[in-house]
């Protein structure tokens, strides 16, 4: 059979630390259609917030603080899942099947149970926001619809993470 994957635009070395960010505090990486659809449909009766990351400094670089900080709240989701837009295409792909009624959007985050979407944070609603205020709206969906008691993980593990705010058209693309 031929392989038909789409190849990732960016360099794996060079977004690594921005994957980190996020695993981190506690988030899985989705990076095949198979772990898209097993996070979103095979966790009955559980929460799931997906973040699609990417390498825009502009938002990602808050969207990756502002996620995490979110999750260090009293009530989280129960799973949490990253799939990296531009890296992971054909998973991204699958995600976004399951984000029907919004456009492609990255950064952006998603909950979802019973893989059906409950709440959605497109890049217009993270463009020139702090992560404080990101992570606000999203602590107000994850008090309406979760129930998991966060946080994911120990403060003093939390405040040693670093994040990466930078411009994407510096990070080198894939080479093959």
């Amino acid at each position: 059979m031929l392989n038909t994957l789409k190849s990732p635009l960016y360099d794996e070395a060079a977004v690594q630390h921005m994957r980190d960010e996020l695993v981190a505090v506690g988030f899985e990486e989705a990076r095949t259609p198979e772990a898209v659809d097993d996070a979103i449909l095979n966790n009955p009766g559980k929460s799931v917030f997906v973040v699609i990351n990417s390498v825009c400094g502009c938002a990602a670089g808050s969207a990756r603080p502002g996620v995490s900080l979110a999750l260090q709240h009293d009530t989280i989701p129960d799973k949490y899942y990253t799939v990296f837009a531009g890296q992971e295409r054909d998973a991204i792909d699958r995600l976004r099947s399951y984000i029907k009624g919004f456009p492609p959007s990255s950064p952006s985050a998603a909950l979802f149970k019973d893989g059906q979407i409950l709440y959605f944070l497109p890049r217009l609603d993270i463009e020139g926001r702090t992560a404080a205020e990101i992570s606000q709206d999203i602590m107000v969906a994850f008090e309406k619809h979760c129930s998991a008691t966060g946080p994911s993980i120990p403060a003093d593990q939390f405040e040693k993470v670093l994040y990466a705010k930078m411009c994407g058209s510096k990070i080198p693309l894939y080479k093959g």
